[in-house]
């Protein structure tokens, strides 16, 4: 689904299930990072958007210190928590783009699938300002694709998409396809534009199973599912777990997942 602007506000309204039903990454993503850049414990992090923590632990055990913004107040309580054990750990609760940061301070800013809430040119400026000479901004997503080994379910399921989710956005279906190699390479070459050098991009891919309620409860975590009102949302996602179990009650997500790398000459 394409980012709908100004719905940040609805992950932290749903912050321990989001960080429950939200995936993490893949162990090969952070061996390429850290192929890329060297991070120990003398190196200084930022985390951009780091929601649950879904990216953020491999990170950490590389004993960094690591600063983690994050402008949900329940997600930043979640985090405190959730990564208490780690004594150079700490959150700044606020947006990115209202929060000031020391010039070249830092060795590695990285934000997971939170970057694109961000206008461009502010944060890609505003990360390069941050960044000590060398240092590197890593920016990865998740992009899931439904089901492509069950076309069947995957037909009820977009006439349900249509009679409520695009109904209530009033928007029209277009045609949903799997994240590409061209679409990593045109993101990873955005920092260009702002004086980035050593530009490199991966992929890696994965599967996740769900039974229907699980899917369900990941659905609930999506920011333009979560803005639907609640009786129509209570309903559609009623129809997506019927669909689901009238099917072999499970669906298989295919993820691929991007990571651009860029670094501070």
């Amino acid at each position: 689904m394409p980012v709908i602007k100004g719905l940040e506000w609805t992950f932290d309204t749903v912050a321990s299930t989001y960080e429950k039903f939200r995936p993490g990454y893949v162990k090969e993503l952070y061996q390429a990072l850290f192929d890329y850049i060297l991070i120990n414990e003398n190196s200084n992090v930022v985390e951009v958007g780091s929601g649950g923590g879904q990216a953020t632990a491999p990170i950490l055990n590389t004993g960094c210190g690591l600063t983690a913004v994050e402008c949900g107040e329940h997600f930043s309580e979640l985090l405190k928590d959730k990564f208490k054990e780690y004594p150079k750990f700490s959150v700044i609760t606020g947006k990115f783009e209202d929060i000031e940061f020391a010039e070249n301070a830092f060795d590695l800013v990285f934000s997971a699938s939170a970057f694109h809430w961000i206008p461009e040119k502010i944060g890609y400026e505003k990360v390069f300002s941050m960044l000590k000479q060398g240092g590197v901004f890593a920016r990865f997503a998740n992009h899931p694709y439904r089901d492509k080994g069950n076309p069947a379910l995957s037909n009820v399921i977009d006439e349900i998409y249509d009679e409520y989710y695009y109904k209530f956005h009033n928007k029209k279906r277009g045609v949903l396809t799997e994240y590409t190699e061209e679409q990593a390479e045109e993101r990873a070459m955005i920092a260009c534009k702002y004086g980035f050098t050593d530009i490199q991009y991966a992929l890696f891919y994965r599967e996740r199973v769900f039974s229907a309620k699980e899917y369900i409860q990941l659905l609930g975590t999506y920011s333009d599912h979560i803005a639907i009102e609640e009786n129509i949302r209570r309903k559609f996602f009623k129809k997506i777990e019927e669909a689901i179990n009238d099917h072999g009650c499970k669906i298989t997500i295919y993820d691929t997942i991007d990571m651009q790398l860029a670094r501070k000459p």
